[in-house]
């Protein structure tokens, strides 16, 4: 008799283990949740949507390098729930592999927006050359590998425990406020048996994406339904719509808790406003 085939368990991660995604996993889905690393976004959604993996911790925006484009797109392409969010300190760290000291070091490799955020660092050390890599962590894992003796790479401090690497500088960092905000993605499924936290310090937050006719006003009728009930906007975005030149996707953030009566009176009008609008979920608003 063959042995039952056990369910995923995994929350999938974009990144080798070590990175800031993998920290924001845990955060989401509980300090011992097992994480299923992707090598690319896409990757991470498909592993979900195939179920490879119960849930997908997902970068939606920075504090300093903007929105993740890739991932807005994914949010309508895979039609996943989202069901929470959480942000992420980000603090980057020189690492090199044991016994390779800082005078020794010539190239530092990591994620091109780790990179950008070190700029500083790299002017007080022109001797450095930047090398864009795939992953921060992916970076140290490399260079521990392969043994670099010329080379270091930028992560964090989990990421240097993991492989067995050296921090040589701390906290490289130009801007200490430096943050990224993760959604947590479940399948429909899941989402719907989930339990519900409920109580007075729970505040709920609302992510949905629209579209409407490419008229005068059109945008300024569609965000009043959300003025006209009190409910306060924290994100909007606009991402390209494919196949009509010049038209766009709306998402759109706002405190309020789908079901009660102002949302779903805003939720109703917009309906009636818009060519194309879907939730994408409600879920507890990160502290």
């Amino acid at each position: 008799m063959r042995p039952k085939k056990q369910p995923p368990r995994a929350i999938a991660f974009q990144g080798e283990r070590g990175a800031f995604s993998e920290e924001a996993a845990r955060k989401l889905a509980g300090p011992d949740t097992e994480v299923l690393p992707c090598s690319c976004f896409e990757d991470m959604f498909r592993s979900l949507k195939e179920g490879r993996a119960i849930g997908a911790a997902v970068p939606i925006e920075n504090t300093l390098a903007g929105s993740v484009h890739e991932n807005y797109d994914h949010l309508v392409g895979f039609e996943l729930p989202i069901v929470g969010e959480t942000s992420v300190r980000i603090v980057h760290n020189l690492i090199a592999p044991k016994g390779v000291p800082f005078s020794k070091i010539r190239r530092v490799f990591s994620h091109p927006v780790a990179l950008n955020q070190c700029l500083d660092f790299f002017a007080r050390n022109p001797q450095l050359e930047k090398i864009p890599f795939y992953d921060t962590a992916g970076s140290v894992k490399m260079i521990t590998q392969e043994g670099l003796t010329d080379a270091a790479g930028i992560a964090s401090a989990v990421a240097a425990e993991i492989y067995g690497a050296r921090i040589l500088r701390k906290s490289i960092e130009s801007d200490r406020q430096n943050f990224t905000r993760f959604f947590l993605l479940r399948t429909p499924l899941f989402a719907k048996r989930r339990p519900v936290p409920d109580g007075p310090n729970v505040h709920w937050k609302t992510s949905l994406v629209f579209t409407t006719r490419n008229v005068p006003g059109a945008l300024f009728r569609a965000l009043s339904v959300f003025a006209l009930r009190d409910l306060s906007l924290t994100k909007i975005e606009s991402r390209p719509l494919r196949g009509k030149p010049w038209e766009y996707l709306f998402y759109v953030d706002f405190l309020g808790r789908v079901g009660t009566p102002n949302v779903q009176n805003a939720l109703n009008h917009l309906s009636e406003l818009a060519d194309f609008l879907r939730v994408l979920g409600c879920y507890p608003k990160a502290a």
